[in-house]
């Protein structure tokens, strides 16, 4: 049995899909009620409390282990987590990490994430770890103002990453839970290009057949709405990358096509399946 977490989310989704269709058996984990796949059992728990986890982990083999926001919190312990799979029979974690434990460790969201990333391969657990850059699935926030007013707003227009999209994530995912091969190995995710924000914005435009205007915010505008969801401190790390992405960033990643066998999905791409929620 493989516990994914997160399971309701982005990632997490697509996910339980995956495995449920390779005909694993899966617990998914998420805070809330949930619709899962047939076969599927659902546990809710919260992950800021290690302990509520361990219903979920009986008799499993394996665990998908994404944090939320909160467990970068100065009292989080979100090491305790691998500690509760090891001590249930958990043979093999694989981790949603970050690109930017690389491209800058300094960063405060990523001094923790490294630390969780340490603890994973200190634990004498099988382990892989997954470190996407942006995620295309960020377009979401746009939606309410594309459908109500045909306006994307996001700062620094014309400084773009190669954003991933959240299906390949959970498909290189998959493919760690299941594959020995992938076991010790750590996986930069990203998408085939560069797309700035406003390429971004026309290329909804056009999967919408109707115009999409850009307007660009100031940092100050663009942090004031972050914080309403992530502390300051997570916000500011967020937009330095995003104003002035460094090689690293910039970089097209094959991590996706060397597990998966193909090329990454584009922007594009993810538009088309989730275009319903811009219209």
């Amino acid at each position: 049995m493989i516990v994914v977490t997160g399971a309701t989310g982005n990632v997490g989704r697509p996910l339980t899909q995956a495995l449920a269709a390779a005909g694993e058996q899966v617990t998914a984990v998420s805070r809330h009620a949930a619709d899962v796949p047939d076969g599927v059992r659902h546990v809710r728990a919260d992950l800021s409390e290690p302990r509520g986890l361990a219903p979920a982990l009986e008799g499993a083999k394996a665990l998908f282990l994404l944090l939320s926001g909160g467990l970068h919190a100065p009292d989080a312990r979100p090491a305790d987590l691998i500690d509760q799979a090891a001590a249930r029979g958990v043979r093999k974690v694989v981790l949603l990490s970050s690109q930017g434990v690389a491209t800058r460790p300094q960063g405060p969201s990523r001094v923790a994430m490294r630390a969780l990333e340490d603890a994973l391969r200190d634990s004498g657990l099988d382990w892989a770890v997954v470190r996407p850059g942006g995620f295309a699935s960020n377009a979401l926030a746009w939606a309410e103002s594309v459908r109500t007013r045909g306006v994307v707003a996001a700062p620094f227009g014309d400084a773009g990453v190669p954003v991933v999209d959240p299906t390949d994530i959970a498909e290189v995912a998959a493919a760690c839970l299941l594959d020995d091969r992938h076991t010790g190995g750590i996986y930069e995710l990203t998408g085939p290009e560069v797309i700035t924000p406003r390429q971004q914005a026309q290329t909804i435009a056009t999967a919408l057949g109707s115009p999409v205007r850009f307007h660009e915010l100031t940092r100050a505008e663009a942090k004031a709405a972050m914080v309403r969801a992530v502390p300051a401190e997570l916000a500011d790390d967020t937009l330095d990358i995003i104003a002035a992405p460094n090689a690293a960033e910039l970089r097209v990643s094959p991590d996706v096509e060397r597990v998966l066998g193909r090329t990454p999905r584009s922007f594009g791409d993810w538009v088309d399946r989730n275009i319903a929620a811009f219209r």
